[in-house]
């Protein structure tokens, strides 16, 4: 019979799991707000901190991605704290935001360029940003969100769709 996950094994292994099962979804989160170098620091760091501070995970109280997550969130607001930066959305590290199509009638079923998408966030406010990162940087669901954020779910789902909308609105206005 298996042991249960991170149950009877040996610390090393455990973390070793974590990492790998997590790491993509961290460097997403962050792939969102800066740059690939500082996302990959950041990721770095939050992955110490995770080694550092393992012992105190309660699995009653939160999922191993909502925790660690909540790690690298924290991570990047001292970021943003350190350098003075205000949280913007990095298309260049996170190019499958370009991706919404070749061709067609709807403006977002076609390719956009870096600038183009770039602005197009930067029309966003920082806390819409972090759930559209949260949600398809770091795949987390509306729930796991929630949770994180400290919002409800529904306010969630609302985020994320007034965020979309104001997005395929902005798609729409003439370049210019």
């Amino acid at each position: 019979m298996k042991a249960p996950r991170g149950r009877h094994r040996r610390p090393e292994e455990v973390l070793r799991r974590v990492y790998r099962e997590h790491v993509g979804a961290v460097f997403a989160f962050f792939a969102y707000s800066v740059s690939r170098e500082a996302a990959e620091d950041l990721t770095g760091s939050t992955f110490e901190r995770v080694v550092r501070s393992w012992s105190s995970f309660d699995a009653g109280r939160a999922s191993e991605r909502t925790w660690i997550l909540t790690i690298a969130r924290n991570q990047l607001i001292d970021f943003f704290r350190r350098e003075g930066i205000r949280p913007t959305v990095s298309s260049d590290e996170h190019p499958q935001l370009l991706d919404f199509g070749e061709s067609g009638g709807d403006p977002l079923e076609r390719r956009l360029s870096v600038e183009e998408l770039k602005s197009w966030l930067g029309h966003l406010t920082a806390r819409e940003q972090e759930i559209l990162a949260l949600r398809y940087g770091a795949d987390l669901q509306a729930a796991e969100i929630a949770e994180l954020c400290d919002l409800s779910t529904a306010n969630v789902h609302q985020i994320l769709s007034r965020s979309l909308k104001r997005l395929r609105e902005q798609s729409r206005e003439p370049a210019g």
